[in-house]
């Protein structure tokens, strides 16, 4: 029997079984996570592979995770020997220890501790230095590309006369080396003396020498070899003062050197390289002389060094020779800034004019007809009228439109003319019940595009659709209309397989689809469905019945994300806009290439620059999320997204930009030649509102080509606030078919103002060419208005609007005791006959209406302002033209007038009694219409407004009859305009 008091044989068979089973199972379940945690970075890097090769890009996808692998082992393995062998060295030359003080012998239990882990201790330090150094060193794959495949850019810089790659490929690689190496001295040091102190070789309380023989030497050579990377910084500095920012006058991100530069810090980091050579020689020297004596003096004559020389000999250099005499001593370095930043910005060819801002024409009358020469002006404003297309033609809430539509080119009956367009993609917030199967297997696109006239809008002041319906039909033919991939399509959907997917519905009912594009990764392959789940979290992916043979993921599906996934070196424009291309729907997407390198450009934050009053209440179309700093932008590549397959297409555009050339040596076969854009993609190519924005900013200021002007900031302009709205941020650019001074005919161009830096009246207006493929694409033009003379910019005519009595008591009106509100369209500026024609929209939203509808326009040139029904009507009025009326209630077509309560007057009366029945039956209707207008009720004062047109047409026909039927003749026998 076993021994109950507690015998051996008993209590162990009982306690060691559960043991086992324990360690069993916990061996197994940490198996299990090791294996768990294994997939899930397969997962993430197999679901990477097979959407890389899905998009034919696999190449980007090689390219860049070797690079990354190459740059982590050579680096985490040069950074583990450094380390690594300093401890292996350090422990080598340890004394013996018979030679040891008290003070080291205390140690033993801690060498003692270590002995038998000594080999794997030295193992984990260097693998995590090693680990370290790897990951921080992976992440430069861009800066190890670009000097490895770095090409001329054919330009020198002024001071050192070297060409501007060295900057922009060459210098960031040399100081990442720099800055390793330093850290590998750094860690080395540390390293070495914590394993010297260990062993013997130093002592810090102990009497005597503080240090061995070889200690001294080992740490030595080591703080030599730190002082000798500072000799290279110094050296380095030299050509970093050419890109050095620095707060300077005019501009807060001055680039280059200046004459404190040039004669001070430039003379003093060569001193400094001098002094920092010697003084590593002097402890390199430490291994024969085994003192630290001299390398001691030599690093404290450095140190001094540093802060006479690098530091206080250029604040004296400053204030005695630069401040009494500035502009004469910084003049030739501010030229040189002029030249750069306006080179590496591609403002170098921007044409400045001046332009008097006020009209010489005395009868302005003469001037109405040229209106139309000179400008296309756009009433529907892009950003106002989305919320009426999504009333309009929305057709189901499944169905969506961007927040901000977009301006394109379209041509009807064989005239081009500026079209406001948007698409219908999909709005899954809108489908009837959501769930896994509706939110991603059947409710999968969008459908078809909306497109409208941007000079016009119908009597109801609703766009003038040029395409509509569903599925669309219009001006644009035969394409294909599925919306698979858009602005507003973030999340995936799996289509191909059992499942179908809603197309559209029509009168006869819901039509189903399944995709036919090769787009998207398969999912038949069980390994694929798997990481699939892991990767998105999704296990139903895995064994889900909806999914089967041909069955498709779908993801990356915006534009934006699928070009900066396929060409991770370029910098994404915020604003992709749809066209349709032969017969396809394209997203086209502009994209930038930009370096922080160029010599005395200065730099820019693409995020502040390209924000606005837009970017304020819509991230998604401003590179907000680029806060990095350049001084180089090129709209190098322009790309394309189909909306069905989801292809994606880069296009070289500037074929002379040597960043460009340095990437397509990185990434070949990813960019296409320039030749291989089509005629129809090129009508719809434009010029891009970021690359424009930046522009501007620095024109601003480097509109001036004198250093004196510069310096003295008399001719600093701002980028006007948007008075139209709230936000406090600068007033966008607008694109918009018009005709410069200098030009014979009308160009799509992107326009926008300049007033004086801390005023508000006008100083500057700025217009690029910006359609594609025509000979003056990209030239920019300023007319400078003179300072002599106040013009009014942009914040002022708002006011003057505002302030205007009769213009004010119409808007209270139209707000209908404010049950409505009053939105302002863009604020448009043409140039014309000298002076600044402005144009901007009015929008009523309101009165159960949920969608803004445009009712007055107002217009103002040369101090006259008029506030009409239409944009005829206003320029009519302020032009002095034949046929002008006065300001006119929403609504109401031409040729009606205006009480003072703001609605329409009918014709005298007649004694013609067919006349007298239709002026009875227009008098009934304006009652109406006032009725309905006090209550703000629009589709009721739409109604009336047309019973009153079609009243005083009948009136007018029946006055016109030949017979005495039709009324007659005398004072009384028409109807008159007010």
């Amino acid at each position: 029997m076993p021994d109950r008091g507690g015998g051996p044989t008993g209590p162990r068979i009982r306690v060691g079984r559960p043991s086992r089973r324990v360690r069993t199972l916990l061996m197994t379940l940490g198996v299990l996570a090791v294996l768990g945690m294994a997939f899930t970075m397969f997962a993430g890097f197999w679901t990477d592979w097979l959407w890389y090769r899905s998009v034919h890009y696999s190449s980007v996808f090689t390219t860049t995770l070797w690079t990354k692998i190459g740059l982590f082992f050579v680096f985490g393995l040069l950074m583990a020997l450094a380390v690594g062998f300093n401890i292996w060295l350090a422990h080598r030359l340890r004394p013996p220890l018979s030679a040891m003080s008290m003070e080291q012998q205390n140690l033993d239990r801690y060498r003692l501790g270590i002995a038998p882990y000594k080999k794997w201790l030295l193992f984990g330090i260097t693998a995590l230095v090693g680990l370290i150094a790897g990951a921080s060193a992976s992440g430069q794959w861009r800066t190890w590309l670009m000097w490895v495949n770095g090409v001329s850019f054919g330009q020198k810089d002024p001071q050192f006369h070297l060409d501007v790659s060295f900057y922009a490929f060459d210098l960031p690689w040399y100081r990442f080396l720099l800055g390793f190496g330093f850290a590998a001295a750094i860690l080395s040091v540390i390293a070495a003396a914590l394993t010297h102190y260990l062993y013997g070789g130093l002592r810090v309380t102990s009497p005597g020498a503080r240090a061995t023989a070889a200690a001294t030497g080992h740490l030595s050579v080591l703080i030599g070899i730190f002082v000798a990377l500072k000799a290279v910084a110094y050296w380095l500095d030299r050509y970093g003062l050419a890109v050095k920012s620095s707060d300077f006058k005019a501009t807060d991100n001055w680039t280059g050197l200046r004459y404190v530069d040039a004669n001070a810090y430039l003379p003093a980091k060569t001193i400094l390289f001098c002094i920092a050579v010697i003084c590593a020689l002097l402890f390199f020297a430490t291994i024969w002389r085994r003192t630290w004596q001299l390398p001691v003096i030599g690093f404290g004559l450095m140190v001094l060094s540093a802060i006479l020389i690098g530091g206080l000999y250029p604040a004296i250099v400053q204030k005695f020779q630069v401040q009494p005499n500035e502009q004469a001593k910084e003049a030739p370095y501010v030229e040189k800034n002029l030249a750069a930043t306006r080179q590496a910005y591609g403002i170098d060819g921007a044409k400045v004019t001046d332009y008097p801002g006020s009209s010489q024409t005395e009868d302005r009358s003469q001037l109405r007809d040229d209106v139309g020469q000179t400008a296309s002006i756009r009433i529907m404003d892009p950003n106002i009228v989305s919320p009426t297309f999504q009333q309009l033609q929305q057709i189901r809430n499944y169905y969506a439109f961007p927040t901000n539509l977009d301006v394109d080119r379209y041509s009807k009956d064989g005239k081009e003319q500026d079209t406001v367009i948007g698409l219908r993609e999909i709005n899954l917030s809108g489908i009837p019940k959501n769930n896994w199967i509706n939110d991603h297997f059947r409710y999968t696109h969008g459908y078809g595009v909306v497109a409208a006239e941007g000079t016009s809008a119908d009597s109801g002041g609703r766009p003038d659709f040029t395409e509509s319906d569903l599925p669309s039909k219009g001006d644009l033919g035969t394409y294909e209309q599925r919306v698979y991939y858009g602005e507003k399509t973030n999340m995936y959907s799996i289509v191909g397989g059992p499942q179908k997917e809603v197309d559209y519905s029509d009168d006869s009912g819901e039509k189903t689809y399944s995709y036919q594009g090769n787009s998207g990764v398969n999912l038949s392959n069980p390994i694929n469905r798997a990481a699939y789940a892991v990767a998105f979290s999704e296990p139903q992916i895995l064994y889900s019945g909806a999914i089967g043979e041909g069955s498709r993921i779908l993801y990356n599906r915006t534009p934006k994300d699928r070009v900066e996934a396929v060409a991770p070196w370029l910098t994404i424009d915020g604003d992709a806009y749809p066209a349709v291309v032969d017969g396809r729907i394209q997203w086209i997407v502009d994209a930038y290439t930009t370096t922080n390198g160029y010599p005395y450009s200065s730099r820019t934050t693409l995020g502040d620059t390209t924000a606005d009053s837009l970017t304020a209440t819509n991230n998604q179309r401003a590179v907000v999320a680029q806060q990095n700093q350049v001084n180089y932008i090129r709209n190098s590549v322009k790309a394309t997204v189909d909306a069905y397959t989801g292809e994606v297409k880069l296009y070289e555009w500037d074929t002379q930009d040597p960043v460009l050339k340095t990437w397509k040596k990185a990434f070949p076969g990813t960019v296409e030649p320039k030749s291989a854009i089509s005629d129809e993609l090129m009508a719809h190519l434009r010029y891009p509102q970021d690359l424009f924005k930046v522009q501007r900013e620095l024109l601003s200021r480097y509109h001036v080509k004198d250093a004196t002007t510069f310096l003295s900031g008399s001719e600093v302009w701002q980028v006007p606030d948007d008075p139209t709205n709230k936000a406090g941020e600068s007033v966008p650019p607008y694109y918009l078919s018009m005709r410069m001074p200098d030009q014979k005919e009308q160009a799509f161009s992107l326009t926008t103002t300049f007033t004086p830096n801390g005023r508000d009246n006008l100083s500057a207006f700025m217009a690029v060419d910006a359609e594609a493929g025509t000979e003056g694409y990209g030239q920019i033009r300023i007319l400078k208005l003179p300072t002599s003379t106040t013009v009014s910019g942009p914040k002022q005519v708002q006011a003057q609007f505002n302030s205007e009595q009769n213009i004010a008591e119409t808007i209270r009106l139209l707000k209908g005791g404010g049950d409505s509100d009053i939105e302002y369209g863009n604020l448009l500026a043409v140039p014309l006959d000298g002076g600044l024609l402005y144009v901007e929209p009015v929008y009523v939203r309101g009165g159960g209406l949920k969608y803004p509808l445009l009712r007055k326009v107002l217009v103002t040139y040369g101090g006259a302002i008029a506030f009409e029904d239409t944009l005829d009507e206003a320029l009519d009025k302020v032009f002095g033209a034949d046929g002008a009326t006065q300001p006119t209630p929403p609504g109401e077509d031409e040729g009606t007038g205006e009480d003072d309560g703001g609605g329409t007057t009918p014709p005298p009366t007649t004694e013609n009694p067919t006349v007298q029945d239709a002026l009875d039956d227009a008098q009934k209707a304006f009652e109406a219409g006032q009725e309905a207008l006090k209550k703000g009720d629009w589709e009721a004062y739409g109604r009336a407004q047309e019973d009153l047109q079609d009243a005083l047409e009948r009136a007018e026909k029946a006055q016109s009859q030949p017979d005495g039927t039709g009324g007659g003749g005398g004072e009384g026998g028409g109807s008159s305009q007010s």
